[in-house]
């Protein structure tokens, strides 16, 4: 899998580069380069330049990693990670030549990982005899964005070789409209804002983030839709991308989002809501169709337990 090193890893350490970009911890992040699956080369653009290596060079783990280098990450895949079976409340809300746009239901990670041997939406699509995009690493073919697992709503997977490029470009490039909603712990203050705040690996917890110091970009963009006393329902936009940011960024407010245990969530509120999960979905995906490049826009309604939420806030 190749990559380029971002301008805000430029300069970091290869096991820290690593393990942002692949989103594992940098302990296996420095295992992967002890077993030689991490090389790098300079990006064309550098010819002459002072980081200049050449194309396939191994890399150590305290190797500085310049702005724009190329990476080539071998990722490991155990042979029965990718399970391909059918996966109870995966919706197909549109499918073309090129794409399929799925409502992912909770308990469902979008591709298979080593930490995961749950249902994914990736098993899910093959066992609905649906084709997908071969780029990627084997277990995230077709895979150009994510919601957590315990995030519900729309996404799109590629299927098409054509389609996997644009759209992760697309992505990539932050052009996607895409919309959540959050239902979070007290009244934000103010009620409409944006959060700017880099994220990054919680330094006490591996796998959890945080707002750190040094962190990767993270904004995102809020309004109030609606107040209930103990918890507020917003309308977000995300202007990147960053892993668990609607979470993140709520937590570091003081107002996480209800029933999210992992990011300080009261168990009483999540308990009283009959939430097992955070209160969180994807409501509105939108972008150009990679193959017309025409606006396209598709919506997920609420899921069962998220309306019950409501339902019993609003009594």
């Amino acid at each position: 899998m190749l990559q380029h090193v971002p301008a805000e890893l430029g300069g970091a350490r290869a096991d820290a580069v690593v393990a942002a970009l692949h989103e594992i911890s940098r302990t296996e992040a420095a295992q992967w380069i002890s077993e030689g699956r991490v090389l790098w080369g300079q990006h064309r653009s550098q010819a002459g330049a002072q980081h200049s290596r050449a194309a396939g060079a191994a890399v150590k783990k305290s190797d500085r990693l310049p702005v724009d280098a190329l990476i080539r990450v071998d990722r490991p895949v155990p042979e029965d990670l990718l399970k391909v079976e059918a996966v109870e409340g995966l919706k197909l809300l549109h499918e073309d030549g090129d794409i399929v746009v799925v409502d992912k239901s909770t308990g469902v990670a979008a591709h298979p990982s080593p930490g995961w041997r749950g249902p994914t939406v990736v098993g899910g699509l093959l066992a609905l005899g649906v084709e997908i995009a071969t780029s990627g690493a084997q277990e995230r073919r077709g895979i150009v964005h994510r919601l957590d697992v315990g995030t519900s709503g729309v996404m799109v997977v590629a299927k098409t070789e054509r389609a996997y490029s644009a759209l992760k470009d697309a992505f990539r490039d932050r052009t996607p409209h895409k919309r959540y909603h959050a239902l979070v712990q007290g009244l934000p203050d103010p009620t409409q804002g944006t959060v700017d705040a880099p994220i990054g690996r919680h330094p006490g917890h591996e796998w959890r983030f945080a707002v750190v110091e040094g962190g990767r970009p993270a904004r995102t963009h809020y309004e109030l839709i609606e107040a209930f006393g103990r918890a507020s329902l917003v309308d977000v936009r995300l202007e990147t991308g960053r892993t668990h940011q609607i979470r993140v960024h709520f937590s570091a407010m003081g107002r996480p989002c209800a029933g999210d245990l992992t990011y300080g969530a009261d168990p009483a509120l999540a308990a009283e809501l009959g939430l097992t999960r955070q209160w969180l979905h994807a409501v509105e995906l939108g972008f150009a169709h990679p193959a017309s490049g025409e606006y396209v826009e598709f919506r997920s309604e609420y899921a069962n337990d998220l309306s019950e939420a409501l339902a019993i806030l609003g009594d």
